[in-house]
């Protein structure tokens, strides 16, 4: 990282695709400096050098995985796949729209896949923060209720409702039927295949999707594999609960 600095952004942003990233996040498209080093951008953008340099290292410090995550109560978990959602929303998704939207077709061979792209993805991104906003408010919102209930915060009427509205299986269901969300851009884009002399620009934007991709197979893999089986056993556990209550009633 010493030469960072007087290296052109065309190199640096070859040498590792996240620096794209990196320059977004500070206002520079890289593709509109590629002959230009991370110096000469940051003077004619008044940036600090240094700063961004910690930033691009800070980014590529590995992130919490499943096997970190297993032994977390369940409203952390909740907690942190509510700070992924905003990551994919504020962050991650805008980034690739912009990179999608300053696709130059002339230099793109295949310039009907940039118009095709600039129609789906913006259709992609609307149903899935849908999906998104949908799942914080019903399943969420639903195992934050149980695990309240579990240790006796609850108002009796409020989760009756909550329980006869809602279980863990029918939010595993419709889980599933959300899973592989990036099917669609995938089969579209020939599983991200470059095709011949592919641009920068392009190598860019199909590694973020493919990334995009694995992001949320993890995700999903969080919520399938941690959050539905911590949520079915709270669920049991205020039903065992609500019973022995019913009960001694």
């Amino acid at each position: 990282m010493e030469n960072l600095v007087n290296k052109k952004i065309n190199d640096l942003v070859s040498e590792d695709y996240v620096f794209g990233y990196v320059l977004h996040y500070f206002g520079v498209s890289f593709y509109d400096y590629p002959e230009n080093t991370l110096e000469e951008v940051c003077i004619q953008r008044g940036l600090d050098v240094q700063q961004l340099q910690r930033e691009l290292e800070s980014i590529r410090k590995p992130s919490l995985t499943r096997n970190n995550l297993s032994n977390y109560p369940v409203d952390l978990i909740i907690q942190y796949l509510k700070h992924a959602h905003h990551r994919f929303i504020c962050q991650k998704l805008p980034y690739m729209a912009r990179l999608i939207e300053d696709l130059n077709e002339d230099l793109i061979p295949n310039a009907g896949l940039v118009r095709d792209l600039k129609v789906l993805f913006p259709l992609f991104v609307e149903d899935f923060i849908h999906h998104i906003h949908e799942e914080e408010d019903t399943l969420f919102k639903y195992v934050m209720t149980l695990q309240r209930a579990s240790v006796g915060d609850y108002h009796w009427g409020s989760l009756y409702y909550q329980m006869k509205k809602y279980s863990m299986s029918f939010f595993a269901l419709d889980h599933h039927s959300h899973d592989d969300e990036m099917r669609g851009i995938r089969e579209f884009t020939r599983d991200y295949e470059l095709g011949k002399n592919p641009t920068l620009h392009l190598q860019v934007l199909f590694s973020e999707l493919e990334a995009l991709e694995e992001d949320l197979k993890v995700h999903a893999q969080i919520e399938d594999e941690l959050l539905m089986p911590k949520g079915l056993r709270l669920e049991n556990l205020v039903k065992e609960m609500l019973r022995r209550q019913a009960k001694n009633n």
